[in-house]
């Protein structure tokens, strides 16, 4: 499909309907100012854009995965263990691909100047760690259970428990971006986030099945989180942002 965009015809692809949330929705009041208010268009790939930066094993680090032992203590709250595989439409795994999260920490606040609520900061724990996916397209993170927190978006917004998930491909053009939220969260009828998806079987695709088998005894508690890039259950994505 083509549209014509400043006197140049160019390719154009319509979102896929049902699946993604729309960028401009009323509730989440923040769309109003970012989202696109012209059609969005291919831009062409030049060399740079195929060639690089290469994302590879050197620019992941030993403990990057684990965001309970980045630093000189172990931080407070309930350790988890996030993990799933990343897969095409077809099943096809996807290695060797970078998946990055970031979070809240227990107590609900970011280590960002910008979060400023009264929640304490943990002087060990960033909440934000990376990986490569393996030859068959698993991931895996040691982490914390974040916290509920408040935002502006109207009277007495809180946000349900979540983390980020960014993947790439091979370059920095190549990202999709998605949240992870926790099993039978009471805040998910009250988030405008959450509910700017429409499809009820997408939102649930954004939801991890807590999983026994990777529960560790007397260590950490496991979660399972798929990710599908493409087709009818692909996961959900967003745009990017800090919320």
């Amino acid at each position: 499909m083509t549209r014509t965009w400043s006197g140049a015809t160019v390719p154009w692809y319509p979102p896929p309907e049902g699946v993604h949330p729309p960028l401009d929705s009323p509730e989440y009041r923040s769309t109003a100012r970012r989202h696109p208010h012209e059609p969005l268009v291919l831009l062409p790939q030049r060399l740079t854009e195929i060639t690089g930066p290469v994302l590879g094993d050197g620019r992941v680090g030993p403990l990057d995965h684990d965001l309970t032992r980045q630093h000189a203590a172990e931080p407070l709250g309930q350790r988890i263990i996030v993990h799933g595989q990343v897969l095409e439409e077809d099943g096809r795994a996807v290695p060797q691909t970078l998946v990055e999260i970031w979070q809240a920490n227990a107590s609900g606040r970011y280590r960002h100047a910008r979060d400023n609520w009264p929640a304490p900061l943990d002087p060990n724990f960033t909440g934000v760690g990376r990986c490569l996916t393996d030859a068959d397209g698993y991931y895996r993170f040691v982490t914390i259970k974040p916290g509920a927190y408040p935002w502006r978006n109207h009277d007495n917004a809180w946000r349900p428990a979540h983390i980020h998930f960014s993947l790439f491909g091979r370059a920095f053009t190549q990202r999709l971006v998605t949240q992870m939220y926790f099993p039978d969260d009471p805040l998910f009828s009250r988030d405008p986030i959450f509910n700017s998806v429409r499809d009820e079987k997408a939102r649930e695709r954004m939801i991890a099945g807590y999983d026994h088998d990777a529960t560790q005894s007397q260590w950490a508690l496991g979660f399972r989180f798929d990710i599908i890039l493409r087709g009818q259950h692909a996961s959900v994505f967003e745009e990017d942002d800090d919320d």
